[in-house]
C-alpha cells in the first residue's frame, strides 16, 4: 500500500507542476484562460496574481516530490512528513476551492483527489 501511496503522491506533485505552468506562464493564453475561467479582458489583470499563485503550487510539488524520493531512499519518517505536508496542503486547497464555488468542483477534484489517495494509501501502509 505504501508504494501505491508514493505513486499517488508523485502524481499529485505532477498535477501541481502542471498547474504551476498554467498559472505562471499560460494564464494569458487560451489554455490558461479556459482552465481557470478567465476572460481575455481580465487575463492581464490577474497575470501577476496567477504567477505568484503558480509558484505556491510548484513549491508544494517540490516538497511532495522530495518526500517521495526521501521515503523511497529509506528515510520513511522524513519522507512521510514531507509528503503529508505537501499532499495535506493540496487536499485542503482543493477542498476549499470546492466548498467556495461548486462550479469549480472538477478543478478541485483534479487538485485534491490524488493527494487524498496518497494520504490514505500511506496511512494504510503504516508510513
Amino acid at each position: 500500500m505504501t508504494t501505491i501511496g508514493l505513486v499517488f503522491a508523485a502524481l499529485a506533485a505532477l498535477v501541481h507542476v502542471y498547474i504551476f505552468v498554467l498559472e505562471a506562464f499560460l494564464i494569458t493564453k487560451p489554455a490558461g484562460m479556459k482552465t481557470f475561467g478567465v476572460k481575455a479582458e481580465d487575463a492581464q489583470t490577474v497575470k501577476q496574481w496567477a504567477f505568484n499563485q503558480g509558484f505556491y503550487n510548484l513549491f508544494l510539488a517540490i516538497g511532495t516530490a522530495a518526500g517521495v524520493v526521501v521515503h523511497a531512499s529509506g528515510s520513511h519518517t522524513v519522507g512521510s512528513t514531507l509528503i503529508y505536508f505537501g499532499t495535506g496542503s493540496m487536499l485542503a486547497a482543493g477542498t476549499l476551492l470546492a466548498v467556495t464555488d461548486r462550479r469549480l468542483i472538477r478543478g478541485a477534484s483534479v487538485q485534491a483527489v490524488p493527494a487524498l489517495l496518497a494520504i490514505l494509501f500511506l496511512l494504510g501502509g503504516g508510513s
